[in-house]
């Protein structure tokens, strides 16, 4: 049996060196195909694309993993913006929308991750908090901190114990989108996780990165859900 195929979103970087060449490059860290391979699954990059591509490029995966990386631009939830948001990532953000909502369509399972889980709330029509004092202090230094699950949800069933996890992000999810309902807390109630309690879609997002921690757990549910999906065709 053919291991499932998992999209693993990546950014574009305008200037990346590496060996004579200074070159924009499309990338994502290792730690995420590399977490989606220890599960199980068999990972694809995918590249920056035209939104109304999305569902073609969906329909032949199993599953979706939306990455890290900056702040959702406050317009795709009709809100200013704060000084202390990060710089526009306009194609990304379209691009990563549409994979969404897409993948949303087609029932396939969707793990996001960090941004990700950010991105996933804002297809949905939530908003996000745009500065939480605190949450990093050094610039590219990950920090661990304890995560409550919620009793009943999805993610509580994978990890039912209070869990250490590791954490680098300034924003946070406020109001949630149509349907979701939070899975995990922060001890000073900042959502930590998402999902969509229809127990027969997978659809999660946590604020960490799983792909910096050794427990695969959330991972491993992702790539069992992915081994039962049946694709729907594209129009």
């Amino acid at each position: 049996m053919s291991r499932p195929l998992i999209g693993i979103t990546t950014y574009v970087e305008e200037s990346t060196r590496y060996g004579v060449w200074d070159l924009p490059t499309s990338l994502v860290p290792t730690g995420y195909y590399e977490l989606v391979q220890a599960a199980g699954g068999a990972a694809v990059l995918l590249p920056p694309d035209e939104p109304g591509a999305a569902a073609e490029v969906l329909s032949r995966l199993d599953g979706l993993v939306v990455a890290g990386g900056p702040d959702v631009d406050p317009v795709h939830y009709g809100a200013a913006r704060d000084s202390r948001t990060g710089e526009p990532a306009t194609v990304r953000d379209h691009w990563e929308l549409a994979l969404i909502g897409a993948a949303l369509d087609a029932d396939l399972p969707v793990l996001g991750i960090c941004r990700g889980m950010q991105a996933l709330n804002v297809a949905l029509g939530g908003t996000l908090i745009q500065h939480i004092d605190g949450h990093y202090e050094i610039p590219g230094v990950t920090s661990w901190h304890p995560v409550t699950p919620v009793p009943g949800t999805r993610y509580a069933a994978l990890v039912p114990e209070e869990a250490q996890v590791p954490t680098y992000h300034h924003q946070a999810v406020a109001r949630l989108g149509r349907g979701l309902i939070a899975s995990a807390h922060a001890a000073d109630g900042t959502v930590e996780a998402i999902e969509l309690p229809d127990p027969a879609r997978w659809v999660l997002g946590v604020q960490w990165h799983p792909e910096r921690d050794k427990d695969t757990r959330v991972m491993d549910s992702l790539i069992e859900a992915a081994a039962l999906h049946t694709p729907i065709p594209v129009p």
